[in-house]
This record gives C-alpha cells, sequence and structure tokens, in this order.
C-alpha cells in the first residue's frame, strides 16, 4: 500500500512541477515554426559581410525554437494581434515585428509576429547596461583606450586616457548609443568574449529564448539575434534598476572631457523622451542589416507601457513617431484591457539585486562553466528551477513515507512487546 501511496504521490508531483510531458523534461523541446512565419528561426539574410565569421570559425547554429511560444499561445502568431472587439492599430505603424507591453502586469496589449527574429543594433544595449549594472558598481572608474575610442559607429566622445565613473560610461552608453562605451564596458567586465557570455546567460535566465548578442554595442555579428518579445521582456528588467530608468529619463549629461577642455555635452538621442508627455526613456538603433530599431516607454495615469519596433524604416513616419502611435492606442484601450499574451520571466528582478562584489563573486562562479552553448545543455540548464523542485519534492515525499513506515514498524514492535508482557504477567 505504501509502495502504491509512494507512486501516485510521484506521478502526482511531475504534472504539478513539470506539467503533463514530464516524461519528456530532460529532453530538449524543439518544434518547426510555422510554415508562414516570417523569420521564425533566423533574421532575413545580411546585406553586407559584417556576419562573416572569422576565418575557420563556422558560423553559429540558429537558436533552438521552442515548442510553446514563449509567453502564450497568441505569442506564437505571425501577424498583428489585438485584443477582441479592440480597435484597428494605427496604420502608420510598418515595422516587421513590433510588440506592446504593460511594464507593471507584463500583459502585452497588442503585438505583430512577437517571436520573429532579427537584429537589435543598438537596442541590444540595454542588455550590456543591465549586466554591468549587475555586475559593477556605478562608482567604480574605466580608464579610457585609444581601442575605447577608435570603435567603429556611433559615439559618446570618451577620450582616451580620461578616466570616467561607471555611472558615466553608462550614460554615454544610453543617452548617446556610445560604441565607444560599450567597448570600455565590455573590458571592464573582462574583456568582450566574457561579456558576451554574461550577456547571453542573462538573457536566457530573464526567458528572452530568441536572443543572441553577436557584440556588446549592437553591431552586426555572426549569429546576432531578438525578437520584439525579448526587447520588452529585456528592457522591463532593466527599468527596475534605478540606476537605468535614472540614465534613460535623462535629456542631458555632462561627462569629463579633455582635461584642458569643457565637459563633454550628451543628449538623449531619443526623441520620444523629448516629445511624448510622460516618456520614461528607451534606446534606439541602427544597422545595414539590421534597419531601424526602436524602444520607447512612458507612464500615463499610472499606466505604464513600452513599445518595441523591430526592422523598420522611417516611412510613412519616423520610427519614434511610430512607436508613439503605439503608445496612443495602448492608452486608448486602457488599464483593463485584455491581454494577449504575458512578458513572462522566470527570474524574479528582485534576486538578482545584490552587492556589487556578490554579484562579481556569482559571475566568476557562473563563468567557469563555459560557453552559453555548453551550460545551457546540463542537467539544470533546460528544465532548471522545476527539475530542482521536483527533486527536493520527491526527496520530502520518500522521506515521509519512510518515516511512516519506521513508525509502523515501531508501533508492531510496541504491540509484540506488549502481547509479551500480558503473557509473562497474567
Amino acid at each position: 500500500m505504501l509502495r502504491a501511496k509512494t507512486a501516485i504521490a510521484v506521478g502526482v508531483l511531475l504534472i504539478v512541477v513539470l506539467g503533463p510531458r514530464a516524461a519528456l523534461a530532460t529532453e530538449t523541446e524543439i518544434a518547426e515554426p510555422p510554415a508562414n512565419c516570417p523569420n521564425a528561426t533566423l533574421p532575413p539574410p545580411p546585406v553586407d559581410s559584417s556576419e562573416v565569421p572569422p576565418s575557420g570559425v563556422p558560423s553559429p547554429e540558429p537558436l533552438p525554437v521552442p515548442e510553446e511560444a514563449v509567453g502564450g499561445e497568441r505569442m506564437g502568431a505571425c501577424g498583428v494581434i489585438v485584443p477582441s472587439g479592440s480597435p484597428a492599430v494605427p496604420t502608420e505603424v510598418t515595422s516587421s515585428t513590433w510588440i506592446l507591453a504593460e511594464l507593471d502586469s507584463g500583459d502585452v496589449l497588442a503585438a505583430k509576429n512577437p517571436h520573429g527574429r532579427h537584429r537589435p543594433a543598438s537596442v541590444i544595449k540595454v542588455l550590456t547596461a543591465l549586466v554591468a549594472i549587475r555586475q559593477l558598481d556605478m562608482s567604480e572608474t574605466i580608464t579610457v583606450t585609444q581601442a575605447d575610442a577608435g570603435k567603429e559607429g556611433s559615439k559618446a566622445g570618451l577620450v582616451p586616457g580620461v578616466t570616467y565613473t561607471v555611472r558615466q560610461v553608462l550614460t554615454g552608453l544610453l543617452l548617446q548609443s556610445g560604441n565607444d562605451a560599450a567597448h570600455a564596458l565590455a573590458r571592464k567586465l573582462g574583456g568582450p568574449d566574457r561579456t558576451l557570455t554574461r550577456m547571453n546567460r542573462l538573457a536566457r535566465e530573464l526567458g528572452a529564448l530568441d536572443t543572441r548578442a553577436a557584440t556588446p554595442s549592437g553591431l552586426d555579428g555572426p549569429g546576432m539575434s531578438t525578437s520584439a518579445y525579448d526587447m520588452a521582456l529585456i528592457f522591463r528588467a532593466a527599468l527596475q534598476e534605478p540606476a537605468f530608468a535614472e540614465i534613460v529619463a535623462r535629456h542631458h549629461a555632462e561627462i569629463p572631457g579633455r582635461p584642458d577642455g569643457p565637459p563633454l555635452q550628451l543628449y538623449n538621442d531619443n526623441d520620444v523622451l523629448r516629445n511624448y508627455p510622460g516618456a520614461l526613456g528607451g534606446k534606439t538603433g541602427y544597422t545595414n542589416d539590421a534597419r531601424h530599431t526602436y524602444i520607447a516607454a512612458a507612464e500615463r495615469d499610472g499606466h505604464k507601457l513600452v513599445a518595441v519596433l523591430l526592422r523598420g524604416e522611417n516611412h510613412p513616419l519616423p520610427l519614434s513617431q511610430q512607436a508613439t502611435a503605439l503608445l496612443d492606442y495602448g492608452f486608448r484601450l486602457g488599464a483593463d484591457a485584455q491581454a494577449v499574451g504575458q512578458l513572462e520571466s522566470p527570474q524574479p528582478a528582485s534576486s538578482t539585486s545584490r552587492a556589487p562584489q556578490q554579484q562579481a563573486g556569482m559571475a566568476e562562479k557562473v563563468d567557469s562553466s563555459g560557453p552559453p552553448e555548453a551550460s545551457g545543455s546540463s542537467l539544470f540548464g533546460t528544465v532548471g528551477g522545476p527539475l530542482a523542485l521536483l527533486v527536493t519534492a520527491l526527496v520530502a515525499v520518500l522521506g515521509a513515507v519512510g518515516v511512516r513506515q519506521r513508525r509502523a514498524k515501531l508501533a508492531a514492535t510496541r504491540r509484540d512487546s506488549a502481547e509479551l508482557t500480558d503473557d509473562e504477567h497474567p
């Protein structure tokens, strides 16, 4: 009887903890994407050679596509997704993929092909910043090198030989999308390769399974990929960090310039922040392969929304105006709008808030496990928390069964002893 009860208890635990496919939990669950979903596996082909890997290095394999869409069944759809009975999405929103979500609740209010994979361009700097904020103290210093200052693309203007705080470098990263700032932060974090390992690991921890960073700056590189859903998830996590929220909300900042010159003037390049009432901040991006990318967040009457647009063009309207059209649409839907999906993150943001020394120590321990691809296939890499919870619960059940067995044996012994005593002393 006890064995039967044990089997039942284990079966119930398997269903409760891992769901009806518990028997397959240790296998990688991959499904072929719907045939009509554009870019379900890979971004569009590049237009230049920026993603050609070095000689002798193979191109990265596409990231696995989860069997079930992260965020709910409707997040796996390809076209425009809106609540039942809601008005049509503004026609001026022409980006290939976009998402509109509520920041506090994580409710997705509308989307278009939210898991379509595209290149992020500089909006990936949100993930770079999030790693830096969680790993470094804002008062730590970075002395800029010529290699930092010489990075191609947009720059904050960091001066070689000048020492900046981490906060000042982050300001250059987020306000003016400085590739020089991204390179300096990556060097502070242990180098570009180590930084990318941390970025990609954090993306997985957040549930951003369409995302693979190939450069800390957002310059195109082999295997670079993200989705509108993922960037909304990452931006939501970043905005919960006070340092990030404070920096992206700034219109202007000054940081040190040349020793004999005036301070550097940094101006936020996000038009939504300057022109949209209630704007909270965001991030812009552009490369030839990614095209225009955009993140904008705003608050109205206590209702906070984020809009993410990938692979857009500045027509019929600039992406900043397409973003505000989505924000307007979301605010018209109201706080009680029916959700079409959910920004799902398996790790609470508060669990990663630790002292910088603890953060650095943890990073050292995590990084020693190998690259993201290797660690992701380990026993706990694919099912993670649920498997650990199952093991713990199973041990508890078996322990309880063992206790009951010992108690039953003890009771039987006592009965036998009592019977012997009665026989000896009638």
